[in-house]
């Protein structure tokens, strides 16, 4: 084979140091981020809308539903975000990983879960609480903390992925490449 043209730099393996294609995409924090957070707002909207579809107690307390969602808007607006950019400055460089994914079907199963919970414990208005705060949680994660991602992301030219250990008392571990 040919000579490589070029300036040769010692130690310097092209063939060696070029790193292995990808077979399958790592999810990036970011796409997760869009992607669980508008899943999550579509079951919770599909969890409001039964709820008030078939119980006459859903709409029960209006006022109190639309405070508590409007209260649970604001904390993600300022404790969410600050613990969005906590997470990427605790980021680690990390090589492969899987961007650990949660199966979406699981959402689907909390969000059932805790509004029957609700509904049959405290009343179907809490039940209505709990599909409407979903859709606010799903919705504050896929555009206003994938934003916040995507702004840290274009400023250092990086990309963040979720690593393993993340949950939701311990936070989300990043790392970054």
């Amino acid at each position: 084979m040919g000579e490589r043209r070029g300036r040769h730099r010692p130690g310097l393996d092209l063939d060696r140091d070029r790193p292995e294609p990808r077979l399958s995409p790592v999810p990036t924090y970011r796409e997760r981020l869009r992607l669980e957070g508008l899943t999550l707002a579509a079951f919770g909207a599909l969890s409001a809308a039964a709820a008030i579809a078939l119980t006459d107690t859903a709409t029960d307390h209006s006022t109190s539903t639309i405070v508590q969602l409007a209260v649970v808007a604001v904390l993600l607006v300022s404790l969410g975000t600050y613990s969005v950019r906590r997470s990427m400055e605790k980021a680690i460089a990390a090589g492969q990983t899987t961007g650990e994914p949660t199966p979406l079907w699981t959402l689907a199963l909390v969000v059932a879960g805790l509004t029957l919970a609700f509904g049959f414990l405290a009343g179907w208005d809490a039940g209505l609480r709990i599909g409407g705060g979903c859709v606010v949680v799903g919705l504050a994660q896929a555009v206003l903390f994938e934003r916040v991602v995507a702004a840290r992301e274009r400023r250092e030219g990086v990309r963040f992925f979720r690593l393993p250990g993340s949950s939701l008392f311990t936070g989300t571990k990043l790392g970054r490449a």
